[in-house]
């Protein structure tokens, strides 16, 4: 069994609860309320401000030049095609791209994507793969899940954002992280893995707070 093997099986019980989550069900049976979806992409889209930090990160913590590539190219594609499909989303649903830019990050956006930034500044390569991994590994088995309800693919409304996330371009992604988690892993002590365990089940864990979030679209109280 990998180092990755054993956060999946871990992680796998907080994986299943997120994707067993009305709000993913209702992605993939077509019944998901607009508004809420709406929330969640205005929500997703500040989210991935941040989370593109983390590759501009990851390309500066980089051993060598074609790891730092790699990180530049997922910053790109981030930036200019997962943003993208949000933009488009956006303007589908009535939200203007300046809406959708000034949009206010919720708590449970604020505190999951400062917390990743922070271990990430502070910490190595590996502690900044395992705080993002969860977000890349879990939206790859979310859209390919989704993609085998039948219909769920061609819906007009959310089957763009199944197919996003059941292509292989974005799978590879997860796959690059994995395996780079692996080799970073080998030599490290238990009390170090266990770090690492510790940053990828937290990080789960707010994956499965944010479809929450979205469902209940929990912005500031006061």
């Amino acid at each position: 069994m990998t180092f990755t093997d054993h956060l999946y099986e871990t992680a796998k019980p907080i994986w299943e609860k997120g994707y067993q989550h009305p709000f993913v069900q209702g992605i993939g049976d077509g019944t998901l309320d607009p508004e809420r979806f709406s929330f969640f992409m205005c929500q997703d889209y500040v989210y991935l401000i941040e989370y593109a930090r983390l590759f501009a990160l990851g390309s500066l913590k980089a051993p060598d030049l074609s790891t730092m590539s790699t990180f530049a190219k997922l910053l790109d594609a981030t930036l200019n095609m997962e943003m993208e499909l949000h933009r488009q989303y956006a303007e589908k649903l009535g939200i203007s791209r300046e809406e959708l830019e000034a949009t206010e990050p919720a708590p449970t956006t604020l505190a999951y994507s400062s917390y990743m930034l922070n271990l990430s500044q502070r910490g190595s390569l590996a502690e900044l793969i395992a705080a993002l991994l969860p977000c890349a590994w879990s939206y790859g088995e979310i859209g390919e899940r989704l993609a085998q309800i039948p219909g769920a693919v061609d819906h007009p409304l959310y089957g763009e954002w199944i197919r996003m996330y059941d292509s292989e371009d974005f799978k590879e992604l997860a796959t690059w992280l994995i395996d780079l988690l692996n080799e970073l892993a080998e030599g490290k002590s238990e009390t170090e893995k266990k770090q690492l365990e510790t940053i990828f089940i937290h990080t789960s864990k707010f994956e499965y707070l944010f479809w929450d979030m979205a469902w209940e679209q929990a912005g500031w109280t006061i």
